[in-house]
């Protein structure tokens, strides 16, 4: 299947037009309007892809649909403006993955660990209870911080249950989330440069999924658990 290496500005364009106008009758108007988009930004997903497969190995590509669930949200607004897919790597022993997010003025890529399973969360605490360092080292290198940033992600309000607060490195302890972010401005996105950027993003957070996949694949021994 043939590839597409950029996103478009009439993509774009659209998706400024579906926000100022979210209802159904529009968008069944612009239907093959939207399908043309949607099949365009799949193809660069897919390049995305082929892309990450030279250094990583990817389960699967998966693009979310453009209809909203509104049944559990104040907001009932039928679409989403904006393109989003996901890159799982594959197999227990490969651990994180990749997201990607396109909206005018507010696209973004995520890595890393978005929701992990409460015996994942708790290994990665027990992890960081025990001796930080490594982990400090991998997400403090200056290459890593200045692709990445900071680490981000949702925390408990003093320590999680069973942890002491007084911990030196409790402000890593209490995450629920291990993520990084790194947002784009629209003209990097529109950009023919943006495809190559979003692969050198992903390849430069591989030292953290290594370290994390060591962390996940053993015990607090450095026993393998597969």
């Amino acid at each position: 299947m043939a590839t597409n290496s950029t996103i478009s500005k009439p993509a774009f364009d659209f998706l400024k037009q579906l926000e100022k106008n979210n209802n159904r009758d529009w968008f069944e108007e612009h239907k093959s309007e939207f399908k043309s988009h949607e099949k365009t930004v799949k193809s660069f997903f897919e390049a995305v892809k082929d892309n990450l497969n030279h250094h990583d190995d990817i389960e699967k590509m998966k693009m979310f649909r453009i209809y909203r669930d509104v049944r559990f949200s104040k907001d009932k607004t039928p679409y989403k403006s904006h393109f989003a897919g996901s890159f799982s790597r594959l197999g227990a022993h490969l651990r994180g993955g990749y997201y990607m997010h396109l909206k005018p003025g507010e696209s973004f890529l995520a890595t890393g660990f978005w929701a992990p399973n409460k015996e994942d969360l708790f290994r990665i605490r027990k992890e960081l209870e025990m001796d930080a360092s490594e982990f400090r080292q991998v997400i403090g290198n200056p290459d890593f911080k200045a692709v990445w940033g900071e680490l981000k992600g949702e925390t408990v309000k003093t320590a999680p249950k069973g942890f002491d607060k007084e911990h030196p490195d409790i402000d890593l302890i209490k995450h629920k989330q291990y993520i990084f972010v790194r947002n784009f401005a629209d003209q990097e996105v529109l950009s023919p440069q943006f495809l190559g950027e979003v692969d050198r993003s992903y390849r430069a957070i591989r030292p953290y999924f290594d370290l994390m996949s060591d962390v996940l694949t053993t015990n607090l021994n450095g026993e393998s658990l597969l």
